[in-house]
């Protein structure tokens, strides 16, 4: 089967460089920066001082520098964000206009493995002629069961309930982060409640913000999808048995590597 390419208009690039780029980064981000190789790429993220969700972002190394990949809207805010925390450290932050790309199911030539799940296939920067579309891309996202945080989480979701924690974006044998304590804790003492997963069910999506019903009792809320599936933030105590969203049956699909 031949790979299906997409540019991604929803995300854009900081080049961030600098003597002391890595070991700023490393000690801001959820994943290791300083092992970072030239031709590598990682999934992490910025969290706040409390541990919430602030920007979710791929870690590309180059020879001198480490190129984030963010979500384009929030570009301009992490690169003030990262001269907030720059005080006096040797370190550039600045937007990098080259785009990015996905290639799915596989890896296309070119294009780096995606570190959260192989099935979500590849990703790159630079110029590639696109075949398919940016909605194609999340269809198959959504299919495969990853989240997109830009799109799923707000300012009160912990990492680990967009499962970051599953999908490689928490290096827990690094050290300090922003945001570690609170995320270690929740890790090791199991206090996991709620994760994002998947809703299937017939017919157009439910509106986000609509309430996930186990019987009587709240199971959840909807984020967003499309026909025939959404994502949805629902406790896991309460994701067996007869679920319904507006009236309607839904089904929660644990993925397969959520195992």
């Amino acid at each position: 089967m031949t790979d299906r390419i997409a540019r991604l208009d929803s995300r854009a690039l900081i080049r961030v460089n600098g003597p002391e780029a890595r070991p700023f980064l490393h000690n801001l981000l959820t994943q290791d920066v300083e092992t970072l190789d030239a031709g590598e790429l990682r999934f992490g993220a910025l969290l706040s001082p409390p541990g919430r969700l602030l920007f979710d972002l791929f870690l590309w190394g180059e020879d001198e520098a480490v190129v984030l990949d963010v979500a384009a809207e929030k570009r301009d805010a992490l690169i003030h964000r990262l001269s907030m925390y720059k005080l006096r450290a040797k370190v550039e932050a600045a937007a990098d206009d080259r785009p990015v790309f996905v290639s799915w199911p596989g890896v296309a030539e070119g294009f780096l493995a995606d570190p959260r799940v192989a099935a979500l296939g590849g990703r790159a920067i630079g110029d590639f002629t696109g075949t398919a579309s940016e909605d194609d891309w999340n269809a198959h996202r959504l299919s495969v069961g990853a989240p997109d945080p830009t799109r799923d989480a707000d300012e009160g979701t912990y990492p680990i309930e967009a499962n970051f924690d599953l999908l490689h974006g928490i290096d827990f044998q690094k050290g300090c982060f922003v945001g570690q304590e609170t995320t270690s804790r929740m890790k090791r003492r199991g206090e996991v409640k709620k994760r994002m997963l998947p809703l299937t069910f017939d017919g157009p999506p439910p509106a986000p913000g609509a309430e996930v019903l186990n019987g009587e009792l709240r199971a959840g809320e909807v984020l967003t999808g499309r026909d025939g599936s959404v994502m949805a933030l629902v406790r896991l105590d309460r994701i067996d048995g007869a679920l319904t969203v507006d009236g309607r049956a839904v089904k929660a699909v644990k993925p397969d590597w959520m195992a």
